[in-house]
């Protein structure tokens, strides 16, 4: 193999230490090598900074080990061309493992320019991106809360859940509060029902009339209390995430016009992505970087099933997400196109196809700024009708026939 970049550098990271080795020499010779250890506190990591600049290194190779490569990242970043490998792409062959040989192989690997870089968005979409994880984060504890609190409920006897829809809605959370006060009979609990709820007093009433202790009384306020910190907690991150998402606005609402998108999913497609869609290259690339794509497996000539490739999971969930609601919205094509393959491959398969075609439009908006076009619920069986046209007609031509084709007057 030859050698395509003259200095070089590779890193072994771990939480407390960063060996370094650094290659120079000319394509057609032996380079010359030199290595050092460093610790990861900040001014060792800036010390290794200075060390790799002293020697005129223009790449440096490592592997997202953890989170440890992170901190590494952001104090060389700026400075150098940096490639951030997926580590069961650089695995050495099995043998002698030692921090030094590690260090040695990935630079190597990058001299001769075999380290395929993983895709590190920039700073700003960095941090929405983690405002994003940490809401989806948060969103799921909310959700944990309130199923601790139903379960409480239910062992107490109290069946509001048989009744509301919306415990934790203003007329359930009164009833709640009321529960935790004790100081209401069950009917006076279930006059506290507003609009339509109001229709179910009596069903309320009885919903209500449970054997409710003070032990369980103790752990209600508790749980109440934890679902209202959440829940303010999540309106801030929702504000600062509209803040960190404003510079994306248009961007936004190309992606609302995909149905099955909204502006929170939107937000969540660029926090993973970015805008910037020639760090993928094409459309598939970034399906399989994603992991809404089958993978391959073929032996001997035969392709045997396999799973969705592995990829991006916080990516993957937010376009089925969307998958699932693109496949409620009326007069959609991608509505049509999930029943289709629901009927054959089941929910699931059909769910990761969806999200699959979502993340194909996306690329293809953020790439050329173009609107999404909705090809309609029709489409498919205007295109199986002219499918099936083409193919008679084809068979009749081979049989000796001229074939006219006029469309059927109505009657």
């Amino acid at each position: 193999m030859e050698a395509i970049i003259e200095r070089c550098a590779g890193l072994d990271v771990h939480q407390a230490t960063v060996v370094a080795c650094v290659l120079i020499g000319e394509a057609d010779r032996k380079p010359h090598k030199e290595i050092r250890t460093f610790s990861t506190m900040t001014r060792d990591l800036e010390a290794m900074r200075d060390w790799l600049k002293g020697h005129g290194v223009t790449h440096v190779g490592m592997e997202s080990t953890g989170i440890y490569w992170k901190p590494v990242h952001t104090i060389l970043e700026g400075h150098f061309e940096l490639i951030v490998a997926n580590a069961h792409h650089i695995k050495n062959v099995p043998g002698r493992k030692t921090d030094v040989k590690d260090a040695e192989w990935t630079a190597d690997l990058v001299r001769h320019g075999l380290v395929k870089p993983s895709f590190v968005p920039p700073p700003p979409i960095r941090d929405l991106r983690d405002l994003v994880r940490l809401r989806r984060s948060l969103a799921e504890a909310l959700a944990t809360e309130q199923n601790r609190t139903l379960k409480l409920l239910e062992s107490a006897n109290i069946k509001l859940a048989s009744v509301v829809s919306q415990v934790f809605g203003v007329s359930g959370r009164a009833m709640l509060k009321a529960l935790i006060e004790n100081t209401a009979t069950p009917q006076e609990m279930a006059d506290l029902a507003k609009r339509s709820l109001r229709r179910k007093l009596e069903p309320l009433a009885l919903a209500l009339d449970g054997r409710l202790t003070e032990h369980h009384r103790y752990l209600l306020a508790f749980h109440l209390r934890r679902v209202e910190a959440i829940e303010a907690d999540l309106r801030a991150l929702d504000e600062r995430i509209e803040e960190k998402a404003q510079p994306y606005a248009a961007q936004r609402r190309l992606l609302r016009q995909i149905p099955g998108v909204d502006d929170r999913i939107a937000v969540a497609i660029i926090a993973e992505i970015g805008i910037d869609m020639t760090v993928f290259g094409n459309a598939r690339r970034l399906a399989a970087w994603a992991g809404v794509c089958p993978g391959n497996h073929e032996s001997a000539g035969k392709k045997k099933s396999t799973a969705a490739r592995k990829g991006n999971i916080h990516l993957k969930t937010t376009l089925v997400q969307a998958a699932v609601c693109a496949a409620r919205t009326k007069g959609s094509y991608y509505k049509d196109k999930y029943h289709r393959l629901k009927a054959r491959r089941g929910s699931q398969r059909a769910a990761m196809a969806i999200a699959h075609k979502i993340l194909v439009a996306v690329f293809h908006m953020l790439a050329r700024i173009v609107p999404f076009k909705e090809l309609g619920e029709a489409f498919l069986d205007q295109q199986a009708r002219t499918r099936t046209t083409t193919n008679l007609v084809r068979r009749l031509n081979n049989l000796g026939y001229d074939v006219l084709l006029r469309p059927k007057v109505a009657a």
